[in-house]
């Protein structure tokens, strides 16, 4: 069953949404139905949010919280941001869901969504939200940008990206990596502004490419979900260092150079040892501690593949 998953601006309850859904035992009926299948979360207006529909996900299984009785976790796989939060009604007053756009009296909404934050919703309205979701990602305008570009796609992404918008459609365009990682690169080079957090540089090309690129801290290959707080951007030279562990980042997020096997004639283009990379001016888009903890673990061990 595909699902919304209400979430708030502050949440309560322990949600890392690109990993897990914390909920109370009056939803596990729900959310087991939902078991395998693709949900999409919406902020709701408490607490600071944007009554909005911000990421997808996939729901992998459904564990028992072991400190608190009567709540269990939702373990996501697969999360995926949206380019922008899709509002829960377009300018028009039209609701993105069904059982919302069949109430007698639209005003009732609020009244209805209580109690309901878990919910169902019909594989039109998904494909629908999503679609509106991803649209900076799909513009054939952004192509060069986010190198989705026909040359640079293999041929079942290539055939995907032509398709018309189905809910399959959607469905594999959620799981295909050339995709994911186009969405992940706009949104890491645009919280950093295009800039290489290391060294500074910022090289845009007439296509409106950036020279730098979205890296991620903690692999997707090993578990890592594809969020602004697990990526950085960097150089291509800075990428490859970090993805070999032979450049991290200290808790304060300062360089850590691994002096011993990264050449001078590269040291002298990062700043100096210690010294603080540059960040989002956003704060909630800095890159998670426990991410970061994970990279620098292996930060020196070698050439690895990150």
């Amino acid at each position: 069953m595909k699902a919304i998953f209400d979430i708030s601006g502050r949440s309560a309850y322990d949600d890392e949404i690109g990993l897990r859904y914390h909920f109370p035992s009056q939803y596990i009926a729900s959310v087991q139905r939902s078991v395998g299948d693709w949900v999409i979360y919406r902020e709701t207006r408490a607490d600071g949010g944007r009554m909005a529909y911000i990421g997808a996900a996939r729901v992998d299984r459904v564990d028992p919280d072991p400190a608190v009785r009567g709540h269990f976790y939702a373990r996501m796989t697969d999360f995926l941001e949206f380019d922008r939060p899709v509002p829960y009604r377009d300018n028009n007053g039209r609701f993105a869901e069904r059982f919302l756009r069949e109430l007698a009296n639209p005003g009732f909404a609020g009244r209805a969504l209580r109690g309901l934050s878990v919910r169902a919703v019909d594989g039109e309205d998904f494909a629908a939200i999503v679609a509106a979701g991803l649209d900076e990602t799909l513009a054939p305008e952004n192509a060069i940008r986010l190198e989705l570009e026909v040359q640079r796609l293999d041929p079942a992404t290539a055939a995907l990206l032509a398709e018309p918008l189905t809910e399959r459609r959607i469905e594999q365009m959620l799981v295909n990596r050339k995709i994911r990682d186009a969405a992940f690169r706009g949104h890491v080079l645009d919280a950093y502004d295009k800039t290489c957090a290391v060294t500074g540089l910022r090289i845009v090309n007439g296509g409106g490419k950036a020279e730098a690129q979205a890296a991620h801290i903690w692999p997707v290959s090993d578990g890592g979900p594809d969020v602004v707080q697990n990526g950085i951007a960097l150089s291509a030279t800075a990428h490859w260092l970090f993805d070999r562990h032979l450049i991290s980042l200290s808790e304060d997020l300062g360089l850590l150079v691994s002096h011993n096997k990264v050449p001078g004639e590269l040291r002298k283009l990062f700043p100096a040892a210690g010294e603080r990379i540059r960040l989002p001016n956003d704060r909630r888009l800095h890159p998670r501690p426990e991410y970061v903890a994970r990279h620098r673990e292996r930060f020196g061990a070698g050439p690895l593949a990150g």
